[in-house]
């Protein structure tokens, strides 16, 4: 017989989620993406799940332009930047 492990379960205290360990989305970090984005991508920064993205796509309802290229879909950055309020082109260096 082995021994069962001790369980430190706290009830009510909650545990980090997976989203505490990404950084968070920056104009910055949305505009290194490049000129357009994954689906995928684009859903993990409105906090969205791929599935329901795909959902939105399906039935016309994403809230932004999608870009269709054969059975590939792809999100221009400047329409995710735009949605947040975000600036599209990067602050100009200071001298």
């Amino acid at each position: 017989m082995h021994p069962q492990p001790a369980h430190t379960h706290t009830h009510g205290a909650q545990q980090p989620s997976a989203s505490a360990h990404r950084p968070a989305w920056t104009a910055e970090r949305i505009r290194a993406l490049g000129t357009v984005t994954t689906v995928p991508t684009a859903a993990a920064i409105f906090g969205l799940s791929r599935s329901v993205a795909y959902d939105l796509i399906k039935t016309g309802t994403f809230p932004l332009p999608v870009l269709r290229f054969g059975r590939r879909y792809r999100i221009p950055v400047t329409a995710i930047l735009t949605a947040l309020h975000m600036p599209t082109e990067p602050d100009p260096p200071t001298t």
